[in-house]
């Protein structure tokens, strides 16, 4: 059932790092990213794929985790992502991405979660060291990072309260809790 699917498809951060995904799996959610609607049809995205342990290295010190976890650097070794997509923007096609890469990153995610695995968009990216990193040419432009591996973190899902509000935290026993608005708060009349 999809709600499952979109209810598994969490903001994972820790990772089994030993899991490993193949290229071949992440160019199976790369074709889901090809079939998602896109501005104009324009169809002006690209990937980078990585799910090399030499590759994952050049990435992770461009990514911050978690800006509401003070003090968090980020998963350990260990927990880090066993794959990340890159998703580029290609300025010879278009110079305005829209919403293309958070809806190609969706269709991703979701899939990965089908696959029983998790994973983690990030925006906050030190973008010239990823390009420099990776070689990332100038026509394309940084646009996300998708992190992705087997999910080593709880993840629940639970209402806001006044003593939560909206942001996320992780309890005692190291369970990260995500307040949601309830449905009730969400639908305008």
């Amino acid at each position: 059932m999809l709600k499952n699917i979109v209810k598994r498809s969490r903001s994972y951060r820790r990772f089994n790092e030993k899991r490993k995904i193949p290229r071949r799996v992440l160019c199976r959610l790369i074709e889901l990213a090809r079939f998602s609607p896109c501005a104009s049809n324009q169809q002006a995205l690209k990937f980078m794929l990585s799910c090399s342990s030499e590759k994952n290295e050049l990435i992770f010190p461009a990514l911050s985790w978690a800006g509401y976890l003070k003090g968090w650097k980020g998963p350990k070794e260990g927990e880090r992502p066993a794959a990340y997509i890159v998703i580029l923007g290609d300025t010879r096609i278009s110079r305005d991405f829209g919403l293309d890469h958070g809806i190609a990153a969706q269709s991703i995610l979701l899939g990965a979660a089908e696959k029983r695995l998790g994973g983690c968009m990030i925006g906050s990216i030190d973008r010239e060291s990823l390009r420099k990193n990776l070689n990332v040419p100038v026509r394309y432009r940084i646009l996300l990072v998708i992190a992705l591996g087997e999910p080593a973190e709880r993840v629940l899902l639970e209402d806001v309260t006044k003593k939560t509000g909206t942001k996320y935290y992780r309890d005692r026993k190291d369970i990260h809790h995500v307040p949601k608005r309830t449905l009730e708060e969400l639908i305008v009349e």
